[in-house]
C-alpha cells in the first residue's frame, strides 16, 4: 500500500501520477478484495489486502507488488473490470492502496458507481488504445501522466489520449457533488435551521454539532 495517501475531497478536476498496468478481462470484485476481508469494521486496512490471492499466487511478481509500481495512482485495465458481486470494498481497497483513477476498456456498472461515490473517476478507451497505453506504461513505468476530467484527455510528456466518460459522472466530480459528506457538512447551518422547524426534533432537544 502506498504511504501518505491523500483521499479525494470536494471538486476533482485533474488526476496525475504514475500508471500501473493490470492486464486481463473480467477481473471481478472477489479478485480485487477476497470475500474473507469483508468482515472488516472499517475500510482503513483494505489497501494491504487488495488482490491478496492473486498476489500470493504470483509470489512478488504481481503488478501491485513490483517495486517500480509503488506510488502509482492511475490503474490501466481491460474489459469488464469490477464485475461480479457488488461489494463496495473493492474500490475502497483500491483507493486505500493509492489508486485515484482507473482507465479501461469497460467497467461493471455497480463497480463504476461505487468508484464514483468515493471520488475515483473511471474513464474508457478503445481496446486498441488501451493496448498501446499499456505497452507505453510498461516501457516507461515511472513516467508521470495527467488526466483532465473536463477535457477527458490523458496526457504524458510525449502523447495524449482521448477517453470517454459519462457527462453526469464528470459533472459531479468537477462540482464536488460526489462528496456527500463534505456537501452535508457545508450545509450545516441550513440543516440546523430546518431542524428547528421540525416539532419532534425540538421536543427531544435535538441538536446538530
Amino acid at each position: 500500500m502506498n504511504n501518505l495517501i491523500k483521499f479525494p475531497k470536494g471538486s476533482i478536476k485533474k488526476v496525475s501520477g504514475q500508471c500501473i498496468v493490470l492486464r486481463g478481462d473480467d477481473i471481478d470484485t472477489d479478485r480485487i478484495i477476497p470475500a474473507r476481508f469483508l468482515k472488516c469494521v472499517n475500510f482503513d486496512n483494505l489497501g494491504d489486502q487488495v488482490f491478496a490471492d492473486d498476489r500470493k499466487e504470483r509470489k512478488g511478481t504481481h503488478p501491485f507488488d513490483v517495486d517500480i509500481n509503488q506510488g502509482s495512482s492511475i490503474l490501466i485495465v481491460n474489459k469488464n473490470f469490477g464485475c461480479g458481486s457488488s461489494r463496495e470494498h473493492a474500490p475502497q481497497a483500491l483507493l486505500r492502496w493509492g489508486i485515484k483513477l482507473i482507465i479501461g476498456e469497460s467497467f461493471a456498472e455497480i463497480f463504476y458507481g461505487n468508484c464514483l461515490s468515493i471520488g475515483i473517476p473511471c474513464a474508457r478507451m478503445s481496446e486498441l488504445n488501451i493496448s498501446k497505453l499499456q505497452k507505453e506504461v510498461e516501457q516507461g513505468p515511472q513516467e508521470n501522466y495527467e488526466f483532465d476530467i473536463t477535457s477527458k484527455i490523458l496526457r504524458s510528456k510525449s502523447q495524449s489520449w482521448n477517453t470517454l466518460m459519462e457527462k453526469g459522472a464528470s459533472e459531479i466530480l468537477i462540482s464536488g457533488e460526489w462528496d456527500a459528506t463534505s456537501l452535508l457538512i457545508s450545509q450545516k447551518s441550513k440543516i440546523k435551521s430546518i431542524a428547528k422547524q421540525i416539532p419532534y426534533l425540538n421536543y427531544f432537544e435535538f441538536d446538530i454539532d
